[in-house]
């Protein structure tokens, strides 16, 4: 089986090989087809968590994006719910550049039409909210969680799983995660099974339509 290659940008600054290669990874298992080579930002080791935060952060992910095109990349992949540079990005690059927000956006309207978005503690994303627009019914977040170690926690699952519940509650027939940081941890599934409805993971879903894009365009070269 012939891989593509995917070139994934993680938006904070990850000394430690293994967590950095984790979304990933997480994509290779999910799509077997893809092949994933990570990459992060520097001097931003708590990420983007404001707007200031994400101006400094844009150069840095362009600059990444250019790498990657010089690579030889297939696509790119910015692993972040709030689409950081990704329209930017794909005016300078001509491969498939894709944000985890809209992915995960997109494919949640694939499920239905009533989406609720779980965030990790902030609002949700602009883009999840532009994509979604009347169709997002409702946002929760866990209480008194700050970080995705407090996931990783037992009260913090809990509080996870009482947030997607009270979404449910609210009329959503799905649930989208609104922080990457989720994806790491791979809560979804676990929300799955207690809420009883589709929980659509970002990272995966980046994968999804990278997987997409590349198969679009090679059916269109006749690669298929």
């Amino acid at each position: 089986m012939e891989k593509y290659t995917v070139g994934l940008i993680r938006v904070l600054t990850i000394q430690d090989e293994e967590l950095l290669n984790r979304h990933g990874k997480i994509i290779e298992k999910a799509f077997p087809e893809l092949k994933v080579i990570s990459k992060c930002i520097e001097n931003q080791p708590k990420g983007i968590y404001d707007e200031k935060t994400e101006e400094e952060a844009k150069p840095k992910i362009l600059r990444l994006v250019k790498e990657f095109e010089n690579e030889g990349v297939d696509a790119i992949i910015i692993s972040c719910a709030a689409d950081p540079a990704v329209d930017e990005a794909k005016n300078i690059v001509s491969i498939p550049v894709i944000g985890a927000g809209s992915a995960v956006s997109a494919l949640a309207l694939a499920y239905g039409r009533k989406i609720g978005v779980l965030n990790l503690t902030e609002e949700t994303p602009k883009v999840i909210k532009d994509v979604l627009g009347n169709n997002l019914i409702a946002e929760a977040h866990p209480t008194g969680v700050t970080n995705t170690l407090d996931l990783m926690t037992e009260w913090g699952r809990e509080e996870a799983i009482r947030a997607a519940k009270r979404l449910k509650e609210k009329g959503a027939e799905v649930i989208v995660l609104g922080c990457t940081g989720m994806s790491t941890i791979m809560i979804a599934p676990i929300l799955e099974n207690e809420v009883g409805i589709p929980v659509i993971d970002p990272v995966i879903a980046a994968g999804a339509v990278a997987l997409h894009s590349l198969k679009r365009l090679d059916a269109w070269r006749g690669n298929e």
